[in-house]
């Protein structure tokens, strides 16, 4: 097995990646990560390191994992990061250092099939829907031929079909060591795996899930390791943040009546009361979401708590919630899923109680009003202290990277929100010649973005923008107010494609994108990040203003206040950091390629009006700057892609 003092020539002109992957480049940023990395694991010290786009942070962290001969645990922002890295990225290392490493991937349970509610949902099927037939025989298939059980690999039903709701588990509903179908479980069998596994690949929610099961006094979802490295690590704090606190939703309610009728049917199926009840119980969750009215919005629990009607329509839902505990009682010794259920009572009813009636000053009480449900939390003020205590107790040696945990070439706003503190750093910048490969351009003489005629002048700069480079741009939004006004402002008015965020699903997009000539998407924050579109398809990136988050945001505005009462300056050291780390992830979505160019467009003027826009500025690749529209006709006209392809 290759020694860590050697990890960086492993990634060299002579080394074994170069020699067995086609097209490889090597690139002295990527080595130098790798050995910063071997280095702090041969130290077992941990470090944060930031790759510019393009390093190649991937392999970088990749291969001194592999070559470390410990057990060693991956935590990635999405599962299709985790399926890349799994199906992908580690069979090439690992085939080219030939190295007999073992791999598993886990992710949460809802991503598996349930054998047991499959069989149950096939059973009622044919009295109660006959219509989904066809698609349980798919799914029963599909069943009997995997290995995994993971549902992305089932391409007979569509991804976010209600059915897969109906035949996989939660944490709520799983009957554990009492299921008939445990030995077999796709779950159980992926945790084994994953115990057996030199390198086992998850995500943030998992890797949260486990440190908020471990605080709650449960088993441990992940197998112990020896070396934990957290990629696009800058989404660790908000993902933590829903985990360390506590919540309940009206969709819970909702989905206990409905499990709870279903195994009444099936187990015992005696009388109509439970039926009644159930519908009760559903409809009383229902009637609580309608109280809070059409527009979806989040808000303090203190704008409601003194609310009459949301108080009853909170007390008649423990009323039933209650009742139907009751009534599962002399149930529960001849039905699993009965027992179950009635645990799921008490839970529920803790959970309601402790988000509607806890006062403690380091928490944060606050509601969120979606399509169909309605969502109570508890949050941590702060979460450094609860994520610092958890990575003690886990140990192990924690790696954390990212293209975006810097501002203005500091750490102190990623380390401070995970207290990191004394953690080294390092900085590896991107390896693309961003003085050739692009341009900068703020447009001049724009209104102030809180005015009314700001969006028309964004568009009018878009418009000028889009005709020099024939489309072939991604148009950023901070709101979907703004993407919907610009949709207006574009439709019919431009001569190019016009793809919008709504009318299919992401990856949809953007392989749509990829195929359309000179196409125009249009796109909020799931395409701020994550996304990678090489070549000329993607030559333009606008961003209609500076991504501050919303100050009303309940979880925001608590912590700002938290900020000042300790004389603290909540704008610089929070809402500026914040803002620069996602416009900085935006910024990232121009250049993926060194054969890439492309033009940036940030039109807010306070780049150019404030003293906080040189952080902005300064925390991004250096390149060109012009106020010109002329520059950006210029750098697209064939005379100079002739020149930066020969540069």
């Amino acid at each position: 097995m290759p020694m860590l003092d050697s990890v960086a020539e492993l990634l060299g002109v002579e080394g074994p990646i170069a020699r067995t992957l086609d097209g490889f480049s090597v690139r002295q940023q990527q080595q130098a990560m790798a050995q910063a990395i071997a280095d702090a694991i041969d130290a077992q010290q941990d470090l944060i390191v930031e790759a510019g786009t393009g390093t190649g942070k991937t392999f970088a962290y990749l291969v001194p994992a592999i070559c470390s001969g410990r057990k060693v645990i991956i935590s990635t922002g999405t599962k299709n990061l985790q399926d890349q890295l799994f199906h992908r990225d580690i069979p090439l290392i690992r085939n080219a250092l030939k190295l007999p490493v073992t791999c598993a991937l886990l992710k949460g349970r809802s991503n598996y099939v349930c054998l047991d509610r499959l069989r149950k949902t096939q059973d009622l099927a044919p009295q109660q829907e006959p219509h989904l037939i066809p698609q349980l025989q798919h799914l029963q298939e599909f069943a009997r031929q995997t290995d995994s059980g993971d549902i992305a690999q089932c391409d007979a039903i569509p991804e976010g079909d209600p059915l897969w709701f109906r035949v996989t588990s939660t944490a709520d509903n799983c009957l554990g060591a009492d299921c008939d179908d445990y030995q077999a479980c796709f779950v159980m069998r992926a945790r084994r795996e994953a115990q057996a596994a030199d390198l086992v690949v998850i995500n943030h929610h998992l890797l949260l899930s486990d440190m908020a099961l471990s605080e709650e006094g449960f088993g441990e979802l992940l197998p112990a390791a020896d070396i934990f490295v957290v990629d696009e690590a800058h989404q660790l704090p908000e993902v933590a943040s829903s985990f360390f606190g506590t919540g309940v939703s009206t969709q819970q309610f909702v989905d206990l009546a409905n499990d709870v009728h279903r195994a009444y049917l099936q187990d015992i199926n005696e009388t109509r009361d439970m039926e009644l009840l159930c519908h009760q119980l559903n409809k009383s969750a229902r009637d609580l979401r309608l109280v809070f009215g059409a527009e979806l919005r989040r808000g303090p629990w203190q704008e409601i708590q003194n609310n009459s009607n949301v108080a009853r329509s909170i007390d008649r839902l423990l009323e039933l919630n209650d009742e139907l505990k009751a009534q599962l009682s002399p149930l529960v010794e001849r039905s699993k899923d009965l027992e179950n259920a009635y645990e799921r009572c008490s839970t529920l009813s803790a959970r309601l109680h402790a988000v509607t009636h806890q006062e403690q000053a380091d928490d944060i009480l606050w509601y969120e009003v979606h399509r169909r449900s309605l969502s109570f939390h508890v949050t941590p003020l702060d979460i450094a202290p609860a994520f610092s205590e958890h990575k003690q107790r886990k140990g192990g040696n924690w790696i954390f990277t990212s293209a975006t945990l810097t501002v203005d070439h500091r750490f102190d706003h990623f380390s401070r929100r995970l207290g990191l503190h004394a953690t080294a750093a390092r900085q590896f910048d991107s390896p693309f010649d961003f003085s050739r490969q692009a341009l900068l351009y703020l447009p001049k003489g724009l209104p102030d973005p809180n005015s009314p005629d700001y969006s028309e002048a964004v568009m009018r700069i878009a418009r000028q923008v889009l005709q020099a480079s024939d489309g072939r741009a991604f148009l950023l939004f901070t709101s979907h107010r703004a993407l919907r006004l610009a949709e207006q402002a574009l439709r019919g008015t431009i001569d190019f494609p016009l793809l919008v965020q709504g009318e299919a699903p992401r990856d949809h997009l953007l392989e749509s994108f990829r195929r359309t000539p000179n196409a125009v998407l249009l796109g909020t924050s799931s395409f701020w990040e994550g996304v990678d579109v090489r070549g000329e398809a993607l030559s333009c990136v606008i961003i209609d203003k500076l991504p501050f988050a919303t100050p009303s945001d309940p979880v925001l505005q608590a912590r700002l206040d938290n900020l000042r009462r300790q004389g603290l300056n909540p704008f610089m050291q929070y809402q500026l950091p914040s803002a620069v780390i996602t416009l900085k992830q935006g910024v990232g979505r121009l250049i993926r390629d060194s054969g890439d160019r492309g033009v940036l467009v940030l039109c807010d003027p306070r780049l150019r009006s404030k003293s906080y826009g040189r952080t902005f500025l300064q925390s991004l690749p250096r390149m060109p700057v012009t106020d010109s529209v002329e520059a950006v006709r210029h750098f697209f006209s064939p005379r100079a892609a002739v020149v930066g392809a020969d540069a």
